[in-house]
């Protein structure tokens, strides 16, 4: 077997790597039970098998999704970028939480067309800026100057850093859900 083979064996397994812990202790890991819970519907799965093993990270989690609520890209372009980056990845996890997330302000019609995004003429000239970007950023983790400048004919240099913090952390996200096993939650589905 090489090691694509054993790769795609060992992520096409239904349950997680790591059980997941439903009954925690202490107060920081049942808090992080409850917002989720009251926030998404349910605990999802990386709190049960990521935080609930490490608590340490769920500082980080909440400081991540501050600032991402904060950039100044569009709820619309963020929504792309993520499940874009998810979908290079094969992270249905993220997949599905970035739609749950998406499905109440954004038309996610165009998300069908997103693999095909360089060709479809629903994506304007700086989204498909912006995906190639990332989608060269994850592909070949770098990137060559005439992507790069194209980004730079639409955002600024704020913006461009925007782009490139989100995209590496949705690859932060993605190599540790991935690893684990951690599939999607059927988020979107299971909106409070």
């Amino acid at each position: 077997m090489d090691t694509t083979d054993e790769i795609t064996e060992l992520s096409s397994k239904d349950e997680p790597r790591l059980k997941p812990i439903d009954n925690p202790t202490g107060i920081k890991k049942k808090l992080a039970y409850w917002f989720t819970k009251k926030k998404l519907g349910k605990v999802i799965t990386p709190v049960k098998v990521v935080q609930a093993r490490m608590p340490e990270t769920l500082s980080l989690s909440q400081k991540l999704m501050s600032i991402e609520d904060n950039l100044s890209l569009s709820d619309e372009l963020i929504f792309y970028i993520k499940s874009f980056v998810a979908t290079l990845n094969g992270c249905s996890f993220c997949i599905d939480i970035a739609k749950a997330d998406a499905q109440e302000n954004i038309d996610i019609s165009k998300y069908e067309q997103l693999l095909n995004y360089q060709s479809s003429d629903v994506f304007d000239k700086s989204e498909k800026a912006a995906l190639q970007y990332v989608e060269q950023a994850t592909l070949e983790k770098q990137v060559g100057d005439v992507v790069f400048e194209e980004l730079q004919t639409h955002y600024n240099e704020k913006e461009i850093v925007e782009i490139t913090w989100l995209n590496a952390l949705e690859n932060y996200y993605n190599l540790i859900n991935r690893p684990l096993g951690i599939a999607s939650d059927s988020l979107c589905n299971s909106q409070p």
